[in-house]
């Protein structure tokens, strides 16, 4: 389909890290649809029944996370991993962030297996992207940002070929990567941790494809597995 490429480091994967990619091309995506919107509700009241009671420090695949930050000495308080944050939103405001028909299927796939998810404008992103430690050189604007933040050496991210971090650790994504209604090709991702299995993680990228595809189309291409 194209040359993208997603890439491993060794010494990361070392970490436990799991994760996989998909290019979607010829995606075509809303700001909203009431079809997907209803499904999205019904699934949210079951996420909701299965933390009654429940904390999510106690989870091992949220654990997984705390995890390897605590590798990389980074704060958990301060860099909280997105399924992590995502569940707590829910279950704090009842909702999910409503962004577009694409970010917001991932998201419930997310809340749903609790592995981290992300999407990027495809064609943003300089050839492809590796998985790697950070040497402290990388350039970074955070979502919603407009200046470049500095990223201290030895923690993980997702890295171009321009020395673009597209989203560091698996907490916080790249501005100019954001997925938009302008989006035509997408890279997405699906990440866990020493905590769950590779097959898992590739059944939940699948089942997010699956549903992108319903709502928004495009033609798929995995490309680590």
């Amino acid at each position: 389909m194209n040359n993208f490429y997603f890439k491993i480091s060794n010494d990361v994967v070392s970490l436990g890290i799991k994760a996989f990619g998909v290019y979607i091309k010829d995606i075509k995506i809303s700001q909203n649809s009431d079809e997907l919107s209803s499904y999205i509700n019904q699934e949210l009241i079951k996420i909701k029944d299965y933390w009654n009671g429940k904390n999510l420090e106690d989870d091992p695949i949220i654990r997984g996370f705390r995890d390897l930050h605590e590798k990389v000495g980074r704060s958990n308080r301060k860099y909280t991993a997105s399924p992590e944050a995502l569940i707590s939103f829910l279950l704090a405001k009842d909702r999910l962030p409503k962004i577009n028909t694409l970010v917001d299927i991932y998201n419930l796939v997310s809340c749903q297996s609790k592995l981290a998810f992300g999407a990027h404008d495809a064609n943003r992103i300089s050839n492809g992207v590796t998985l790697r430690f950070t040497n402290g050189t990388e350039k970074f604007m955070p979502l919603g940002k407009s200046e470049t933040e500095v990223i201290q050496p030895g923690e993980y991210g997702y890295v171009d070929e321009n020395n673009q971090v597209i989203c560091r650790l698996e907490v916080l994504q790249g501005d100019s990567t954001k997925i938009t209604t302008n989006t035509t090709n997408v890279f997405m991702l699906a990440q866990g941790n020493n905590n769950v299995d590779v097959d898992y993680v590739k059944s939940s990228l699948k089942q997010a494809c699956g549903l992108i595809q319903m709502c928004c189309g495009g033609s798929l291409e995995y490309l680590n597995n």
